[in-house]
């Protein structure tokens, strides 16, 4: 899956977002709506990650959905 029909099947995936990263509140995942860079925002914020790793834990949650 591609990060377009990430934010497409947003509804559908959310919870296994979720699940990965927990320290992000329901009300924030509501928020980005699937966007890729907000996604990678919030794992920086959340887990401390520099921005080339956040990127790359995103990019491969992507890969494998």
């Amino acid at each position: 899956m591609n990060s377009d029909q990430i934010q497409g099947k947003w509804k559908q995936i959310k919870g296994k977002a979720q699940a990965k990263w927990g320290d992000i509140t329901g009300d924030e995942w509501d928020r980005i709506e699937g966007r890729r860079e907000e996604i990678v925002g919030l794992v920086q914020e959340k887990y401390g990650h520099a921005k080339a790793e956040a990127e790359a834990e995103v990019d491969d949650w992507i890969k494998h959905q």
